[in-house]
């Protein structure tokens, strides 16, 4: 009895205990829900709601004509989850079809990806760039086991174009060199916030209300380079590597009244497209951070501070040796070449070393390291691209004997090209030096500017008569008694030197030389400067013949580019000679063909109602003179001719590049340009019709120097 009781206590005990148990849960979830659960929900929301940046674009580059050098570009992604619930293999064949529809591969290749999948996997890649199209019918199809994602990437769009001077930007779209890394933080903008939240595996889902910041867009820069120019010199210069087979080539066009960099390039470039498929050391831009012995192209140091010290008489004559050769102060001084007799004039002229570095000896060494400094040598020019070096210019105290007759015709001193480049810009400039620059302005999202560049004069270099006492000095270099013949253009004046630097490699001077020539024209009324450096020419050591000769070239076309520098060695007004070719405005707004009108200088009347040029007198390609008017008559064209999708090729013959690339793209076709100047031919021809987006090819030829001056002596 006793032990039957014993057992039923303890059942009973069990049994109340297994009753507590449910009320023991009640009573939590009570306190749960109805005592503490305002604080638990308010941590829950906490813990499931996250922020996700929403990238800001980054602002777009621009040439001095309004060109879009940088901009953003859309890359779409499809991806697939094949483990989603209730994913159908018939969904699989549609997604793969789908796109196989519009890229080159096959269905199966996309199917063959998934089936290749790691097991587990639940993002499969199947295209990393599809189309627009693309992307949005694989949307269409509203599978909710496909991944459609965006992202943007920089884009280029001429390729390697003022590379150097652009620069790129890495995967995170960060400026990594050139423009793109100097105003890193004014072109990326700042990005925005918006709220999300996370379920229990993580995935992201946006609500309705949720809050957000909006993100601040990138700024833009509208820079002074002009892709016309830029071209010319990179082409110029790459032919000059290629012709004279050098090592590399730099080269810098430079406006000397401001400052502003008209093109700067280096050869060879990089595609900042690609960055990575060519060496570190072909997208170093050597304009800004390459330090060289300049040579002779530092002689104009010296005859600044010769005249303006008066130290040197213009008539004076100055007998070097027969042999070419003269010890000074134990070392050997060497001319070229046997020079003889000569003077002032005709030391530049010829690039006498023995004669210019007796010149510099009538110099304190103080007196000639101020101009040298004064000339921007041994400082940075501050311009807006990063890396750029100071240079080394030697203090007076650290100097040796030989170190001022050395230092006189461009030795134990080391420059950049830009520094070359700004000095001469100085020179042209009546003496005085402006800071280079790149950017002219800075504009925001909607077109307002920002920040307005103004040209920033550094300091006078030399007074104005000495300029001016100089500069025949230095045309007489570009003459047919001079170092530069080979520099020289026909009917156009122009002022330099040359340079011929041996190279100092570890620790001694080799046979190895560096070519330059630095020159400005028009010479009364300087619009451009042009540095052209070859580093190692095997056809010739001399920098008239080399570096002489892509200047040439390249001064010739932008010459052909500028109708002030044409118009400045043609008949005045009273000569009522050839003047243009009458370009083709029919098809064209009133306000386009006012524009490119206008642009040649060439008279005209519009009458008529309408919305486009209907007929026009004289007709294109007619040789006009400066007296003829031209009669434009306006009229309704529709476009109703032209099929659906397609657009009609407009005439372009007699434009120049610049008109013919506006009005390709305002049609919306690309242009493919073979040469430069007036356009004489194209493909595919006028009135005939393409699918947007196509490219017409162009031919332009250049009227030459010599040509405009035979046009002047028949007329």
């Amino acid at each position: 009895m006793n032990e039957r009781t014993a057992i039923m206590g303890r059942m009973f005990m069990v049994f109340g205990l297994l009753l507590l148990l449910p009320f023991a849960i009640l009573v939590q979830l009570f306190r749960i829900n109805m005592i503490e659960g305002e604080g638990l929900r308010q941590l829950w929301n906490t813990q499931a709601i996250d922020y996700v940046p929403v990238p800001a674009q980054r602002g777009n580059v621009y040439d001095a004509n309004g060109s879009l050098l940088a901009t953003n570009t859309v890359v779409y992604q499809v991806a697939i989850d094949p483990k989603f619930p209730n994913l159908q293999p018939d969904q699989i064949q549609q997604v793969a079809a789908t796109l196989a529809r519009h890229t080159d591969r096959t269905a199966n290749d996309y199917l063959n990806r998934i089936r290749t999948a790691p097991e587990r996997s639940r993002y499969v890649v199947l295209d990393r760039n599809v189309s627009v199209q693309a992307y949005e019918d694989i949307r269409e199809l509203g599978i909710r086991a496909v991944i459609l994602e965006e992202e943007y990437k920089r884009t280029y769009n001429f390729g390697s174009l003022a590379a150097h001077s652009l620069g790129y930007v890495n995967h995170r779209m960060d400026g990594m060199t050139g423009l793109e890394s100097y105003y890193n933080d004014v072109l990326r903008g700042e990005d925005g916030l918006q709220q999300v939240r996370r379920d229990r595996a993580n995935r992201i889902f946006a609500y309705v209300g949720a809050p957000r910041k909006t993100p601040v867009q990138g700024h833009s820069l509208h820079t002074t380079i002009d892709a016309f120019i830029q071209a010319i010199l990179e082409e110029e210069l790459e032919a000059g590597v290629r012709r004279h087979l050098a090592k590399y080539g730099t080269a810098i066009v430079m406006d000397p009244r401001t400052g502003a960099i008209k093109a700067m390039a280096n050869y060879p470039t990089f595609d900042p497209n690609r960055p990575a498929t060519i060496e570190n050391e072909n997208r170093r831009n050597y304009a800004v951070s390459d330090m060289i012995e300049p040579g002779s192209t530092f002689k104009l140091v010296t005859a600044i501070a010769a005249v303006e010290q008066g130290v040197v008489d213009f008539d004076e004559l100055f007998v070097t040796p027969e042999n070419g050769q003269k010890l000074i102060h134990g070392q050997m001084m060497r001319d070229h070449d046997p020079l003889g007799t000569l003077n002032f004039v005709q030391t530049i002229a010829k690039s006498s070393n023995i004669a210019t570095s007796e010149i510099a000896m009538r110099l304190t060494p103080q007196i000639f390291y101020q101009y040298a400094r004064n000339m921007g040598f041994g400082t940075v020019s501050n311009i807006d691209l990063p890396n750029e070096l100071p240079g080394r210019l030697q203090r007076p105290f650290e100097w040796s004997q030989v170190t001022l007759p050395w230092m006189s015709i461009g030795y134990e001193v080391q420059t950049t090209p830009l520094q070359l480049a700004q000095a001469y810009a100085a020179f042209a400039n009546n003496g005085m030096m402006m800071r280079p620059y790149v950017v002219d302005k800075i504009t925001d999202e909607f077109g307002r500017v920002v920040e307005q560049t103004k040209p920033v004069e550094v300091r006078k270099i030399a007074r104005d008569e000495t300029i001016n006492k100089l500069l025949p000095v230095f045309q007489e270099v570009v003459s047919d008694s001079g170092t530069a013949i080979w520099a020289s253009v026909d009917g156009l004046t122009i002022a330099g030197k040359t340079g011929t630097a041996q190279k100092f490699i570890d620790g001694r001077y080799r046979t190895n030389y560096r070519a330059s020539f630095a020159g400005f024209f028009p010479a009364e009324d300087p619009k451009y400067v042009i540095l052209v450096i070859l580093d190692e020419p095997r056809t010739s050591i001399y920098g008239g013949f080399t570096a002489g000769s892509v200047f040439k070239q390249t001064a010739t076309r932008i010459a052909g580019l500028d109708n002030d520098i044409r118009r400045s060695i043609s008949p005045d007004d009273t000569n009522y000679g050839h003047w243009a070719l009458m370009p083709s405005v029919t098809g064209l707004t009133g306000e386009q063909a006012s524009g490119i009108l206008a642009n040649q200088k060439i008279s005209y009347r519009i009458t008529g109602n309408g919305n486009r040029i209907s007929s026009q007198t004289p007709e294109a390609g007619t040789p006009i003179q400066r007296n003829i008017r031209a009669d434009l008559q306006l009229g309704e064209i529709s476009a109703d001719t032209t099929p659906e999708g397609l657009v009609k090729v407009p005439d372009l013959q007699g434009l120049n590049m610049r008109q013919a690339t506006t009005i390709l793209a305002e049609s919306g076709l690309e242009i493919q340009m073979i040469g430069s100047g007036t356009v004489y031919s194209q493909f595919p021809r006028a009135g005939e019709f393409m699918r947007p987006g196509r490219e017409v090819t162009v031919r332009g030829r250049a009227r030459s120097m010599q040509q405009v001056t035979t046009i002047a002596a028949t007329n």
